[in-house]
């Protein structure tokens, strides 16, 4: 699971991904561009009703259940939940996530780099992400509005997909292994980068389609290592 990532500037975004135009600025936005679970953070969809206009959101990085009674992504018991990662193999059976995937509210998370646990020491070296081209990642997700029954405030909310990554030469090398656990039962994951040619297709193409789209990355893609090396 990813659960930190550095967002490209903003201006940098609208460049790269040639933005349509914006909504949902929010006031409380910081701009951060360490980015961390419920924090907010800018993704990109497609606008209403035109079908390769590109929209600039700012929302929150952890989808919120439509149960939850605050943005706290929480189970219906009230326990804290973690949705900063949706499994792909899941998702269509998933209270949080099948209503985004099956409207086809697919978005892409654009990111500078991102961050992964290495514990081939046996203790945790964080381990930076980026594209060996040096462009940004532009991660597939899914988004969500969660209105608050109490104030009537708006929250747009996005969660990233993942992929089982084992026997992968690079993103099964990430996270804790579990010794109960033979090497190919790992369920290590990654993360699913888009190539550029198909950011449209990704945003609005049928549930089918996008279902094509859900492929690991291959390791030439990558500039990775620890993040004291990367940077």
């Amino acid at each position: 699971m990813c659960t930190r990532y550095i967002s490209p500037e903003q201006r940098e975004i609208e460049a790269f991904w040639r933005i349509d135009r914006r909504s949902n600025q929010r006031k409380d936005w910081e701009n951060l561009l360490t980015v961390f679970p419920l924090s907010l953070a800018t993704f990109i969809r497609r606008a209403d009703e035109v079908e390769y206009a590109r929209e600039l959101v700012v929302g929150q990085w952890g989808m919120i259940p439509p149960w939850s009674k605050t943005n706290v992504p929480t189970t219906a018991r009230g326990t804290r939940l973690s949705t900063v990662n949706a499994r792909t193999e899941g998702m269509e059976k998933s209270p949080t996530y099948k209503d985004a995937w099956a409207r086809g509210k697919r978005c892409i998370v654009p990111a500078a780099s991102f961050d992964e646990p290495n514990w081939e020491t046996g203790k945790n070296v964080w381990w930076r992400f980026r594209r060996a081209d040096g462009a940004p990642w532009g991660l597939a997700g899914l988004w969500n509005t969660w209105i608050d029954k109490d104030t009537g405030e708006v929250w747009d909310n996005y969660t990233m997909l993942t992929l089982n990554a084992d026997g992968h030469p690079l993103m099964g090398r990430m996270h804790k292994p579990d010794p109960k656990l033979v090497a190919d039962q790992q369920d290590k994951r990654s993360l699913i980068p888009l190539d550029a040619h198909n950011f449209d297709r990704w945003l609005t193409c049928t549930v089918e389609e996008a279902k094509e789209m859900l492929e690991l990355p291959s390791v030439e893609l990558f500039n990775a290592g620890p993040a004291s090396t990367v940077g």
